[in-house]
């Protein structure tokens, strides 16, 4: 059982995909750090020893910004954007799609239910 920054990584996973339980790691993120660390990307999270993990884990904490830290740091961006009332924090204070997507027909997720109709 292997844990990794908080996270405890599925065992019966590739260790490719085990490293993507944790926020702000992808799979080509996950790739870079085993290549760098030398372990196989096909061999099972259970089948890692202590060093391979703690080799794993060390590449992280020196080189990535993950968990905690990432989401603060992407709530103090979305915060500061509020702030100074560029458009993109505009649209988030108005709960709507920010990358400039269609809002006439679709945004239903970021929207909301739709109203009622009104009667005649």
């Amino acid at each position: 059982m292997a844990r990794i920054a908080g996270i405890t990584l599925p065992s019966d996973k590739r260790v490719e995909v085990g490293l993507t339980y944790i926020y702000g790691i992808g799979r080509s993120k996950s790739i870079k750090i085993l290549e760098e660390a030398k372990i196989d990307r096909d061999k099972k999270v259970k089948e890692l020893s202590e060093d391979e993990v703690n080799t794993i884990r060390n590449i992280i904490e020196e080189r990535e910004k993950i968990e905690g830290d990432l989401r603060k740091d992407i709530s103090t961006n979305i915060k500061r954007l509020m702030d100074i009332n560029a458009y993109r924090g505009m649209r988030h204070k108005r709960r709507m799609p920010v990358r400039g997507q269609r809002t006439k027909t679709n945004a239903r997720t970021r929207k909301g239910p739709r109203g009622g109709q009104m009667k005649k």
